[in-house]
């Protein structure tokens, strides 16, 4: 019975953290942005993490290290309560492809660019990857069953998503290893548009 009891006292917590996370408040939104760039800083930390687990380079290296922001992104789904559990996993899952796809998205552009400048070939990889990053995030979420269906309703994401992936070029400049700048701007700014794509759906 005692156990029971705080288990669903837990729930209740976890409940409250995703709720207030995706509040309408302004400071709402800065908690969210702070969270993304915790996340954002964990994530290239993650590598010397699976170099000592000797996981192979590849896509579900690149998947393994996008763990920190999918637990973000599950947790702000599930603040809405229409979203059932099984959407939280459903959302990690998506998030962890959608940085697959924006890594080879970056690699791909990069390859195709007739251009010998490096900055300028990182910044249009960037772009490109961070769009599609965005893109695959909104399309898997949209899914859900709380998941905005309008096109309008993911913009602000998009928008975010594409811009902060032109910081990979700041990155390629400066040789930031391992904190860089692109994951804590980009993860803060996708977390926010989806907050606020999240809010468009309860309004409607």
């Amino acid at each position: 019975m005692l156990d029971i009891r705080s288990r669903g006292r837990c729930e209740i917590n976890i409940m409250s953290v995703s709720q207030a996370a995706v509040a309408t408040s302004r400071s709402g939104s800065l908690k969210v942005a702070a969270w993304g760039v915790l996340t954002g800083i964990l994530t290239p930390l993650g590598q010397p993490l699976l170099d000592q687990f000797a996981v192979a380079p590849g896509n579900f290296r690149v998947a393994l290290l996008a763990l920190p922001f999918a637990i973000l992104v599950s947790v702000l789904v599930r603040g809405n309560a229409v979203n059932p559990p099984w959407a939280m996993v459903v959302a990690a899952a998506a998030t962890m492809v959608a940085f697959v796809c924006a890594m080879n998205a970056a690699i791909w552009v990069d390859g195709q660019l007739p251009i010998a400048e490096k900055l300028v070939r990182a910044m249009f990889a960037g772009l490109g990857g961070g769009f599609v990053g965005a893109a695959v995030m909104a399309l898997g979420i949209s899914l859900l069953p709380a998941g905005p269906r309008e096109a309008t309703a993911w913009l602000p994401m998009l928008g975010v998503g594409t811009l902060a992936g032109a910081l990979l070029a700041v990155d390629s400049a400066l040789n930031l290893d391992p904190v860089w700048v692109l994951y804590p701007v980009w993860q803060a700014g996708v977390a926010v548009g989806l907050t606020m794509a999240l809010r468009r759906a309860d309004r409607s």
